[in-house]
């Protein structure tokens, strides 16, 4: 494969978004589970919980912040790299972006002051208000944000005019069928990334012997939720799955293997793809599985990638490894939580130190699933920008090799300097401190039981 500017202006877009992604989605699901916090300190006046809200907040004010200086370098690529895309579709694309800017982010931004430095400020139930409408803020910029990505992944409601992209029906482009599904696999993937994050410096605290019942109290509580979303999540997973072969069958190709159209296809569940030659080596499958997970059929017939020429194929390598690591970080995230319970049934959650090793490792666990799975849909869409109706070859700027390897390299450099000092001060400072009004040792290491009845013995 020759690297012109089309392909490098994808890899630079992949490497950027690849470190914007983790942002937004941590923060997503932390501010879920401080608002959470925030209620039970609220219902029960255990300073407790307060302590564990003010200390995920400095974290969420941090991750906040980088989420809008790396977003901000994507904005700009769109007109300096992909000129031809944002002409194309700025008539869709454009306003829900607005939409996401002044409905979602005035309210992240508007309510954010108060959630970081009104404490002691406002009142605790106006401060709760505003939490809450930072959670909302961030939710609903994560759809605005879903609802225009899937317009690219199932482009519905619109008309071509010259080239260009119009919309003619705007509750088919808002509330776009497949959004939903999306959507919801979305905001699932954030809060079980942020809740591994949660678990793995909990697991750090606790081995370290540091600020005890505070680390208890999060592994505790977010390893029963955990147990609850994750299967949650492969549930939503299956649904958009079926979705995805209903609008792209080529992808739901990709991800499975697929070269011939057959009935009854089989889940393969390892080969190395050979896109060359339009087979599979070392293929070892299950039959009739691929067939029943993606159309709840047993014999349900599945396209195969040859109907159409290798040039109007996605790149299969990519796509097949990328959903197999995201569903085999789920089913690892999955046994894990249920060991958890285990351990927690058991007693012994805070003290196996060999789970709270492993808890300290899971920490990216959820954001490389989040990560495969992105891959998995946008170079599952290839060669489409638009699915089926603009290609990505069409919508690259006419800008020359030399100038994207320019910039890549300039971006590059600064997303080195801003990142590794974020994961210092992040890694080296702020949890490295931990949470700053509770004493590191404030009772023996002794299992805490975390049920509602806790909420009185805390008092």
């Amino acid at each position: 494969m020759l690297l012109d500017t089309t392909l490098l202006s994808r890899i630079q877009f992949g490497f950027t978004i690849s470190f914007h992604i983790l942002f937004p989605a941590f923060s997503i699901g932390l501010v879920l589970f401080i608002a959470t916090m925030e209620s039970i300190w609220l219902k029960t006046k255990n300073p407790l919980y307060l302590s564990i809200c003010k200390f995920w907040t400095k974290v969420f004010a941090l991750t906040f912040g980088m989420g809008v200086v790396s977003g901000v370098v994507m904005e700009f690529q769109l007109g300096t790299n992909w000129a031809g895309f944002t002409q194309a579709v700025g008539g869709v694309l454009g306003p829900l972006f607005t939409y996401e800017v002044m409905t979602a982010f005035f309210i992240e931004a508007g309510f954010l002051g108060v959630m970081l430095f009104g404490w002691d400020r406002v009142g605790p139930k106006l401060h709760y208000l505003a939490t809450l409408l930072v959670v909302i803020g961030t939710t609903l910029s994560a759809y605005w944000i879903m609802s225009a990505n899937t317009w690219m992944q199932h482009p519905v409601g619109y008309k071509q005019v010259n080239g260009v992209f119009k919309v003619a029906d705007w509750m088919q482009v808002v509330f776009n069928p497949a959004t939903f599904p999306r959507f919801i696999h979305m905001l699932l993937a954030s809060y079980i990334a942020a809740g591994f994050v949660i678990c793995s410096v909990s697991a750090y605290y606790l081995l370290q012997n540091r600020f005890v019942t505070f680390a208890k109290t999060c592994f505790s509580f977010t390893w029963w939720v955990l147990l609850v979303l994750i299967p949650l999540q492969i549930y939503v997973g299956d649904v958009t799955g079926v979705q995805v072969h209903a609008n792209q069958p080529l992808k739901t190709a990709a991800m499975e293997g697929i070269w011939e159209t057959q009935a009854g296809a089989p889940l393969v569940l390892f080969a190395i793809p050979d896109q060359k030659n339009q087979l599979n080596h070392w293929e070892v499958s299950i039959p009739h599985g691929a067939a029943l997970f993606n159309t709840h059929q047993w014999n349900g017939i599945l396209t195969g990638l040859k109907t159409v020429p290798i040039q109007n194929q996605p790149n299969v390598m990519p796509v097949f490894f990328g959903f197999r690591v995201m569903v085999g970080m789920g089913l690892l995230m999955l046994l894990q939580s249920i060991i958890a319970i285990y351990l927690r049934w058991k007693k012994r959650l805070y003290d196996t130190r060999w789970f709270l090793m492993s808890a300290v490792l899971s920490a990216p666990l959820g954001f490389i699933a989040l990560w495969c799975g992105w891959i998995t849909a946008e170079m599952g869409r290839q060669p489409w920008i638009v699915y089926g109706v603009l290609k990505t070859a069409d919508a690259v700027s006419t800008v020359s090799l030399r100038d994207v390897m320019i910039s890549f390299a300039l971006i590059f450099i600064v997303y080195g300097i801003i990142f590794g000092y974020f994961y210092f001060y992040f890694l080296h400072k702020t949890l490295h401190k931990g949470p700053s009004d509770i004493k590191e040792q404030e009772e023996p290491h002794q299992p805490f039981q975390y049920m509602p009845s806790s909420f009185v013995e805390h008092k």
